[in-house]
């Protein structure tokens, strides 16, 4: 959500230490050749539903529908239920609300338009997906909405906000719409700055957040137009103190988001799990460090899930932000720092694509589907040059990108003489329900927003891919095995790591316990027991490192998962592979250096930073590790025994 371009608040002098965020960038490329600028054609409900088939997934870059055809988000953001409250006076004065619009905590339009015509409304702009923000706050509310706030539809009166959004979810659904849920406030108060709901974790536990959303998920499980979960919007800063990504305490954004996903697996591993980088960090003000992370710690840390087909991250991007720039315009939190609008269209591509979109690479540990899930513009009656110019710029961006894209926001209201209270909206509807869209004359966005829904984008099948992920036991353990998870400690006492059921074990770091998984001519397990070694045993077929301790698998069984303690290795997890496996392998050392394939294998991202690192090729398993505690090594794994598959 964009912060306060369309409400004036005063933030004390203070709190600059957390001032103003806002929004993130995605991106890549540049400018097409012509495309097609009229209208987009309006799909009926059915023509939609049919379009497609949930639930979703993912290939690669790509997302995918049920039939793993590419199902590219084109979406708009309908806002209302993550609350409108800008904070400060009295919250039944809509004076007090952003641009003068008071949602009571449900999304807006429902008390001036019937939803059946805000669904044709939806159809007419050719989106195909709804990204729909709430609060914290929602879940646990038993109040009963106002009858004023659902005017227009009366079978919603009496109904709590969680009950009214029900309703919209199953009307959005019947009319073929994908649905994600974005977690976007923790309280009913409009995002963004300092206002109480920077983290996930702010007015709240993480466990709650958690549970909260393991509630939704659970909520909407049968519904497999409810395809996914936005964690978090537009993590940043609080007064005090900034997000961080791995660093394993309560303000480990990379962390927290990794158990929320899993989290939300285990109740329904349909679901997409999306997630956004950490969207400020820093004091913005002259001579202290500040900026916006996005999507750049990802390049050297990136998320594994349970299921490895179910990670989208999203970025967020608004032209009078920045790269170090909060969006103010002046007093606290204002800074020189160049905006997006102020970029070339040449160093704006560079910036997207270092901010966001270099996720969509093929082939790297951090490899995955990236969706703007949030951008806009002034719309109708807007003078700003340079934002019109940015807006042009970057739709071409998401063009040229095949990018998918959620619009910031859906629905506004207008006046009696048809004035947007909030021209950023794309549909604005007067209080007798007459509506007032981007495609009617007078709104300078038609241009760019039909390019860009028109596009020309891949479709049809979307052929399998390959993975390669990250076993993160910094700091704890990383159980990523559905299997293990319904087992009890393997290791106890130990830092434990294991790969997706999927997976098997190809790398270890050399100092961090930084693991690496892949999927890559995966051999079939064989039914039994996953068998945990802790000494030589299985060292059977020679000594393959001469004066070092060794921990081995038995034969036909691969590595898919290790334990550590401090830097030492303590264990291997062996997984009994369904075909006999070949015993001759070589001895692949890296306690002076990287030692990595040259082809394949996450080739060019580097998954443990400032670490050596060992990796077996493709086509072949981890059968063994070895370490000493010679020299003050410590028992740090040095060599890996890398076998053939066939």
């Amino acid at each position: 959500m964009r912060t306060v371009r369309s409400v004036t608040r005063g933030i004390p002098a203070l709190l600059v230490a957390a001032v103003l965020l806002v929004t993130a960038v995605p991106g890549a490329v540049a400018a097409p050749d012509a495309v097609p600028a009229s209208a987009p054609a309006a799909l009926t409900g059915d023509d939609l539903a049919t379009s497609w088939t949930g639930p979703l997934s993912t290939r690669g870059r790509y997302i995918v529908d049920a039939n793993g055809d590419r199902f590219k988000l084109k979406s708009g953001n309908w806002a209302g239920a993550q609350g409108t409250y800008v904070g400060s006076g009295d919250v039944g004065d809509v004076a007090n609300h952003q641009a003068h619009q008071k949602s009571n905590n449900v999304p807006l339009g429902l008390d001036r338009t019937p939803i059946g015509q805000i669904m044709a409304d939806f159809h007419s702009l050719g989106i195909n997906s709804i990204r729909l923000p709430f609060a914290n706050a929602l879940v646990h509310d038993k109040s009963v909405v106002p009858d004023t706030a659902v005017a227009a539809n009366s079978q919603l009166k009496g109904k709590t906000p969680l009950e009214v959004f029900d309703a919209v979810i199953a009307a959005l659904t019947a009319d073929g719409f994908a649905v994600i849920l974005n977690n976007h406030t923790t309280s009913y108060r409009f995002c963004c700055g300092l206002d109480g709901n920077e983290r996930w974790n702010s007015g709240q536990s993480t466990q709650q957040w958690i549970d909260d959303w393991v509630f939704m998920t659970k909520r909407y499980q049968a519904n497999k137009r409810v395809v996914g979960a936005d964690l978090r919007n537009e993590v940043r800063r609080d007064t005090w103190d900034d997000a961080n990504w791995g660093l394993g305490d309560e303000h480990d954004e990379y962390t927290a988001f990794e158990q929320a996903g899993n989290k939300i697996l285990q109740a329904d591993p349909d679901m997409l799990i999306i997630m956004e980088g950490i969207n400020w960090q820093g004091i913005p003000a002259a001579g202290l460090p500040h900026q916006r992370p996005d999507l750049k710690p990802v390049r050297t840390l990136s998320h594994t899930l349970i299921d490895s087909n179910k990670l989208v991250y999203a970025v967020h991007f608004y032209g009078y932000t920045g790269p170090a720039n909060t969006g103010a315009g002046s007093g606290p939190g204002s800074t020189d720092d160049p905006r997006y609008q102020d970029f070339t269209p040449e160093k704006l591509a560079q910036v997207v694509n270092d901010e966001g979109l270099f996720v969509t690479e093929e082939g790297k540990h951090f490899t995955a589907p990236v969706w703007v899930s949030e951008f806009g513009a002034a719309g109708r009656g807007s003078t700003d040059a340079k934002e019109k110019t940015w807006f042009k710029n970057f739709t071409d961006i998401l063009v040229k990108n095949d990018t998918d894209f959620a619009q910031w926001p859906l629905v506004g209201w207008s006046d009696d003489k048809g004035t947007p209270n909030d021209n950023w909206a794309l549909i604005s509807y007067d209080a007798s329900g007459n509506g007032l869209s981007v495609e009617d004359d007078g709104d300078w966005r038609a241009t760019d927003w039909n390019k860009l829904v028109n596009a020309p984008a891949k479709s049809g099948p979307i052929a399998p891919v390959n993975h390669w992920n990250i076993v993160y036991i910094d700091h704890g353990d990383w159980n990523l095995s559905r299997t293990m998870l319904a087992k009890a400690d393997w290791s106890p006492g130990n830092s434990k790591g294991n790969c997706p059921d999927t997976e098997r074990l190809i790398g270890l770091s050399h100092s961090y316990g930084r693991g690496l998984c892949t999927d890559v001519a995966e051999p079939l397990k064989a039914a039994g027991d996953w068998e945990m070694v802790n000494d030589e045993r299985y060292v059977q077929q020679g000594d393959w490192a001469n004066g070092y301790n060794k921990l081995q698998c038995p034969v036909d069984s691969f590595a898919v998962g290790y334990s550590m303690n401090g830097p030492a290795m303590v264990s291997l997890l062996c997984a009994p592979s369904a075909t006999p496996l070949p015993t001759k392998g070589r001895s692949v050392w890296f306690d002076k250096g990287d030692n990595r394939p040259a082809t394949g294998g996450a080739k060019g991202s580097d998954w443990a930073e400032n670490d050596y690192k060992g990796q077996c090729a493709d086509n072949e398993y981890v059968a063994g590790v070895a370490m000493t505690w010679k020299s003050l090594q410590r028992g740090r794994p040095d060599a890996l025994l890398c076998r053939p598959l066939t």
